[in-house]
């Protein structure tokens, strides 16, 4: 009788025990955070000054803008690619000296390309001579050309009156132009560097599947690897400047990776960003819609290359 009173009172202090843990409120997991840009931070120096050999679209009108506008128009010799969503290949045109940059999507535009590129642009007005899409604003012009997307950015903004800026009939004579070269200046979708390999079936994996945009070079010797589909995107960006990671100045300070001396992590950029010895690594993903971006997910995509940047 003792012993089943003992396993009795066993039993229902276990009941007990339960209850009280059922009853305990369990925390509630933090919210996930979602990159909220377009573009991922950019490597400090990119200009075209170094980058993937010509020609592109701004050489491709240097002399028909100069004839046109009336000052000398020039443009840097080599392209890169942003990374961004949609990844657009860029180069820069001078004029005077004034810096325009021109973007065009490296891969087919989709619905929403060009309200994504105006994106932050304040407001933006109807530009009908460069189709019924085009719009122009005080920092950028974005218009589409057949299958592709297009952004205009000159350094000093449009009609803004500050120096390096452009008023809006030369921004518009500059999109005229870029558009009648567009469709015979689009660059094959897959430019590839063996390096870049190593890390493919990681970014395809993240991805999803296999990817349409391929985007490999080197800047001064500093490795660009991007892999991209019509609605995620994967950058590798390897820079030579001895100090390019103004993220650690946020406020404030941006997470810790287990990565670089220093390395950060920044969920709200897609960004993972370190140095190693003096060479500094940024590695981003992003998504369409925006999903999570793990720093576990971004450790993965970069650590087959980790060899040549520690060489």
């Amino acid at each position: 009788m003792v012993v089943g009173l003992v396993g009795f009172a066993l039993v229902a202090g276990c009941s007990v025990a339960r209850k009280a843990d059922e009853a305990r409120p369990r925390p509630t997991p933090p919210p996930a955070v979602l990159p909220n840009v377009v573009v991922p931070p950019q490597a400090e120096g990119l200009d075209g000054t170094a980058g993937a050999p010509g020609p592109h679209v701004c050489t491709a009108v240097t002399s028909t803008l100069t004839k046109q506008l009336g000052v000398k128009v020039t443009a840097n010799p080599n392209a890169w690619n942003d990374g961004g969503l949609p990844a657009l290949d860029l180069c820069t045109l001078l004029l005077e000296g004034r810096p325009v940059v021109v973007g065009v999507s490296a891969l087919p535009i989709q619905p929403d390309s060009l309200s994504r590129l105006a994106a932050g642009a304040g407001t933006l007005e109807l530009v009908p001579e460069l189709g019924p899409e085009a719009r122009i604003g005080a920092s950028r012009v974005v218009f589409a050309v057949r299958d592709r997307a297009v952004k205009i950015t000159p350094a000093g903004g449009i009609n803004g009156g500050y120096p390096g800026g452009i008023d809006r009939a030369k921004a518009v004579a500059i999109a005229r132009a870029v558009r009648d070269v567009v469709p015979a200046m689009v660059r094959p979708g897959r430019q590839s560097d063996a390096a870049c390999q190593l890390s493919t079936s990681a970014a395809e994996r993240f991805v999803g599947v296999l990817v349409q945009l391929r985007r490999d070079y080197r800047v001064n010797g500093a490795l660009t690897c991007i892999w991209g589909t019509f609605d995620a995107t994967v950058s590798i960006v390897e820079s030579f400047h001895t100090d390019t990671i103004p993220e650690a100045k946020q406020t404030p300070p941006p997470r810790l990776a287990p990565i670089g001396q220093p390395g950060y992590y920044l969920p709200d950029q897609g960004e993972l960003v370190f140095r190693k010895g003096r060479r500094v690594v940024r590695v981003t993903g992003l998504t369409n819609p925006p999903r999570e971006i793990t720093m576990e997910a971004l450790l993965e995509i970069v650590e087959p290359l980790m060899p040549l940047f520690i060489r």
